[in-house]
């Protein structure tokens, strides 16, 4: 990669080197007291905007500097402690902010602000600083441990169309910046814990050097130079200690904050205000301890009362909260009633949507479009994939609450039917596993777009799950990969006329010559759509609309047989289809047709208005899905992906046949697969 010239690099940084250079002067260039005293007030305000930051942060990638602004302040006050260390010894005085912290805190008497000089200290290193390295410590740990389970869940929201592939790339790089954070500050919190003895060494100095100083010279004697140059160390070793205190106990906080949606002001209300009934019991604590005798009572009554109060004012905020609900709840059916009494609706009100959810009463915030990541955000790209990939537009998906569903339960309608439902927590998470048991309490379900075995747990367990390497979908998650198998699966139904004819209209103006050349003159509207439903019916993706088009167009005006034509249009796709199979290596694994079978099938094709059926024996039957199901077991257990291979003229019809028992299982003919492909023979079907 090549560095940008520096003629063109940022101002921002051309500042912070200019600040960086500066801060590597004040060890080397004396400053003059009043610069002295702007750039101490300096560091004070960075400490205290630092600690705000952090106390607004809602994510430590928020504040992703923060460990390398910890050691260029560390340096900012260590350079300002040896330009002040310089005053004192030199001059006897270091400006009006030292003196002005030493005459607040210490007064008359020096001892006193040693004393508190120490104790601050020791709060910063014993408590503060080591508490934050440790939890730095165990949070990287638990952070890289915990990155393989959570890139699994990142690709299996990619792979089910949840998030896109630049979404996935931003999750995956938030989670190693995350593991990076924690590793520094790990790092980090060690230069805070050196400053921190930096400083007592310097205050030290400063009060044993300046009186050994100024007393050997005879400008003062020794208990004169012990007190001035006591008041001025300790004056110096507070403007200093204060600010470190303050950015150790931001980077305290930072560590210690889990991601959320709110800042940290926000949680501590939220969780301190949870259960009011806590509130009363402290009440009535305070209450008892005032009276026992020895105890002031006006104190403790008081915080009693104020106590008390406050869960007066939380429970009735959650009365007001429970009404709300109500009244919205009561809103939203008297609009249903409306609606169902209305008597001038439009004939399109009584019409079926194409796809359509109908949700139960829990699952209404989930729909919330002023939220992000709402499921009508999810909806919109599952729209958006399955347009990329299978080539459908996909109807607005019509979201509705219905009453009559239990609080928790979903269903999805195609055409009005319902073809899927479930049930989903919204403030619980499923956790998926191949294992036979949890080691959780939960709700035993199954994943309802592929049937595996799951649990439902609470977010107290959350992390736990993630540490074991469990993957963990959220409640949204679910119902769209659902809804999303669901559109995959009934690809066909979706398109209409209504859907081919706006597929063929967005692509006239680039390819109008073979749309004219086809429809009407060759082949109706309906027979195109026919073909297009028998792709789908096999998930052949129908993006590829040209290719398809002018093989109709070839063939159309030699057979009007539309089961022949999705054929000729199958063997024109050929990449396409053998992309869908084909390893690394490109080879198709292929369980082929014996001879005697492919004739005993060709023998029994009968052809009917609704197209070409297979006509055998039951016995028959029976010993071909019996031997294929026998290979198709074996291969799986193995994990080898694999299709049967048929000749062209009994493809479609040992696809009819085995459609029942094995729905999944890919058929492809010999005129299929390209060239270049290799074809691995993994089973023989015969009887």
């Amino acid at each position: 990669m090549q560095s940008k010239p520096l003629g063109k690099a940022p101002s921002a940084d051309i500042m912070l080197s200019f600040v960086v250079m500066g801060i590597i002067g004040l060890i080397i260039i004396p400053l003059p007291e009043i610069i002295l005293d702007l750039l101490i007030i300096v560091n004070l305000t960075l400490a205290i905007n630092i600690l705000l930051i952090t106390l607004f942060t809602k994510n430590v990638l928020e504040f992703s500097t923060f460990p390398s602004i910890l050691l260029i302040t560390t340096m900012f006050r260590l350079g300002l402690n040896l330009s002040s260390t310089r005053l004192i010894l030199t001059q006897g005085h270091a400006g009006h902010v030292i003196d002005a912290f030493a005459n607040v805190v210490a007064g008359n008497n020096y001892i006193v602000g040693i004393i508190l000089f120490i104790i601050i200290m020791i709060v910063q290193i014993v408590v503060v600083t080591n508490g934050a390295s440790r939890v730095s410590e165990v949070s990287a740990r638990f952070t890289l441990d915990a990155m393989p389970g959570k890139q699994m869940a990142i690709d299996s929201d990619l792979n089910s169309g949840l998030i896109t592939e630049q979404e996935a790339k931003k999750r995956r790089k938030d989670l190693q910046r995350e593991a990076d954070f924690y590793g520094s500050m790990d790092g980090a919190s060690k230069f805070v814990k050196g400053d921190a003895i930096a400083g007592i060494l310097i205050t030290v100095i400063n009060l044993v050097g300046g009186a050994i100083i100024f007393s050997l010279n005879g400008q003062l004697t020794i208990l004169e130079a012990l007190s001035q140059f006591g008041k001025l160390s300790i004056g110096d070793g507070l403007v200093s200690s204060i600010p470190s205190l303050l950015i150790s106990v931001a980077s305290g906080i930072i560590v210690t904050r889990t991601d959320n949606a709110n800042s940290f002001g926000s949680d501590v209300l939220e969780d301190f205000t949870r259960n009011p009934l806590l509130f009363k019991i402290v009440s009535f604590i305070l209450l008892i301890l005032g009276i026992v005798p020895g105890f002031p009572f006006i104190p403790f009554a008081l915080m009693s009362a104020i106590i008390f109060s406050l869960s007066f004012l939380i429970k009735q905020k959650e009365e007001k909260a429970e009404i709300e609900q109500i009244k919205q709840a009561q809103t939203l059916e008297l609009k249903r009633k409306k609606e169902e009494q209305s008597e001038e609706e439009p004939v399109t009100a009584f019409q079926v949507e194409p796809i359509a959810i109908e949700i139960g009463y829990a699952l209404i915030p989930l729909v919330d479009s002023s939220k992000d990541n709402s499921l009508m955000d999810r909806i919109v790209g599952i729209r958006k994939q399955t347009a990329h990939e299978l080539g459908v537009l996909v109807s607005p998906v019509r979201i509705r609450d219905n009453l009559y569903l239990g609080p928790n339960d979903y269903s999805i309608k195609i055409r009005g039917n319902e073809v899927a439902n479930g049930t989903i927590y919204p403030n619980k998470y499923m956790v998926l596993s191949q294992e036979e048991e949890f080691p959780f309490e939960g709700i035993a379900t199954k994943e309802p777009a592929f049937q595996l075995d799951a649990l439902w747990i609470d977010q107290k367990d959350k992390e736990e799950a993630d540490l074991d390497g469990y993957t963990i979908i959220e409640p949204l998650t679910v119902i769209a990969t659902h809804l999303k198998q669901i559109i995959y699966d009934h690809a066909s139904e979706l398109l209409g006329r209504q859907e081919v004819k706006k597929l063929l209209e967005g692509i006239k103006e680039q390819y109008n010559v073979v749309i004219d050349e086809l429809i009407p003159e060759i082949m109706r509207l309906g027979e195109v759509q026919k073909v297009l439903q028998n792709l789908l019916d096999e998930q052949i993706p129908i993006n590829d609309l040209a290719t398809i088009l002018e093989t109709l167009a070839d063939y159309g005006m030699i057979t009007k047989d539309t089961e022949t034509l999705t054929e000729y249009v199958r063997q024109s796709l050929r990449r396409t289809i053998a992309a869908k199979y084909e390893d690394e290596k490109q080879t198709i694994h292929v369980i082929v047709i014996h001879p005697k079978v492919e004739d005993m099938i060709m023998q029994g094709i009968q052809k009917t208005a609704t197209g070409s059926f297979p006509v055998l024996k039951p016995d028959t039957v029976q010993q071909i899905l019996e031997n294929l199901g026998k290979i198709h077991q074996e291969l799986t257990l193995k994990n080898v992906p694999h299709v049967i291979l048929a000749s062209p003229k009994i493809r479609l019809v040992f696809k009819k046949l085995i459609t029942f028992n094995f729905p999944d299982l890919a058929v492809l003919s010999l005129n299929e697969i390209p060239n270049e492909v290799i074809i691995e023979t993994v089973g023989n079907v015969e009887v």
